[in-house]
């Protein structure tokens, strides 16, 4: 037992989600037709060829990326590239999991943050903690955080599941992957909150999750709007394959690796990053992804832009090549 006092959530009360509305609604999800903002770039065709070129030998395309490209609306273009094949991994954090479950079950998601921390109801609503019998339920059987939610958004035909990247990942057999950071979500906050569970179904997604990094050989890492989780889970499972790489003989090195964000960062950006003085050292995206791990072999890509334009610029692309 621990020696220091701990906050009782048995105290936590839930309250309808009824209560919240949503600044997100299933009828707001851009149709693929639909791109809300231009975009274009000078090297997007060349990471389109890249991406093609990994398809083509059978080397995977890992697509990690926080909630945001849910919260705007994105989820249909995620699912259409899932369903055609050429994203073969989906990594988020929690955030992008509860709000793909909230989509599917609600037909709506996201909160008046500023709001309903002042009334001290932000993120504790009834319906989302259903995501933690689930997730104790996955730790029982063995399964990942991401696999178990989809399989649950699947099976019992949750109303909206057509907008869910989690279910249409399950559907397709492609591993989608959850890694959390404890304490760092709304769903851990409420009494139901298993924290054992929570970190061994994580930790099971951390593994499939490494276990895909071991076949980057020739593949594709993009990184969409994640400043912290992408590239830190990134960083440690490329390290235990590179690991048990050399112990085999193997190189994972000629990869390619993409980052989708809003951080200004210079063209010559591939060269190195600033000195630890300035802000953008600590811009993990930037050192991880585009530096760091592509400086023996493989190459790097940054796109600057809303994600409401690059993510359909990127589907646009890649749905006029032909696998």
């Amino acid at each position: 037992m621990s020696r220091y006092q701990l906050f009782d959530l048995s105290q936590v009360r839930l309250r309808a989600v009824a209560a919240r509305g949503h600044d997100l609604r299933a009828d707001e999800c851009l149709p693929l037709q639909d791109v809300a903002e231009p975009f274009s770039h000078p090297e997007l065709s060349a990471l389109i060829e890249r991406i093609a070129a990994a398809r083509r030998k059978g080397r995977p395309v890992i697509f990690m990326m926080g909630g945001h490209p849910i919260k705007l609306g994105l989820c249909r273009f995620l699912i259409d590239l899932v369903e055609r094949g050429w994203i073969t991994h989906v990594a988020t954090n929690g955030a992008g999991v509860i709000h793909d479950f909230e989509l599917a079950l609600l037909g709506g998601t996201s909160e008046n943050v500023a709001k309903w921390i002042q009334a001290g109801q932000f993120g504790l609503w009834q319906e989302t903690s259903r995501l933690n019998d689930v997730i104790r339920g996955a730790a029982e059987r063995g399964e990942g955080l991401g696999e178990a939610v989809g399989r649950t958004v699947h099976e019992e035909h949750f109303p909206h599941r057509q907008l869910s990247l989690t279910a249409a990942a399950w559907r397709c057999r492609v591993p989608l992957t959850c890694h959390v950071s404890v304490g760092s979500d709304i769903i851990h906050g409420m009494a139901n909150c298993d924290g054992a569970a929570l970190g061994r179904a994580s930790f099971t997604d951390f593994r499939i999750f490494a276990r895909a990094v071991q076949d980057l050989e020739g593949g594709v890492f993009l990184n969409v709007g994640s400043a912290v989780t992408g590239p830190e889970v990134y960083l440690k499972a490329l390290s235990i394959a590179r690991n048990v790489a050399h112990h085999l003989g193997k190189e994972i090195r000629q990869l390619t690796t993409a980052v989708f964000d809003l951080a200004p960062l210079p063209e010559g950006f591939r060269a190195g990053t600033p000195a630890k003085e300035e802000a953008l050292y600590y811009y993990r995206p930037w050192k991880t992804i585009l530096v760091r791990t592509v400086t023996d072999g493989g190459g790097s890509f940054y796109f600057r832009g809303n994600h409401r334009a690059t993510i359909p610029a990127l589907w646009s692309k890649l749905v006029e090549v032909e696998l």
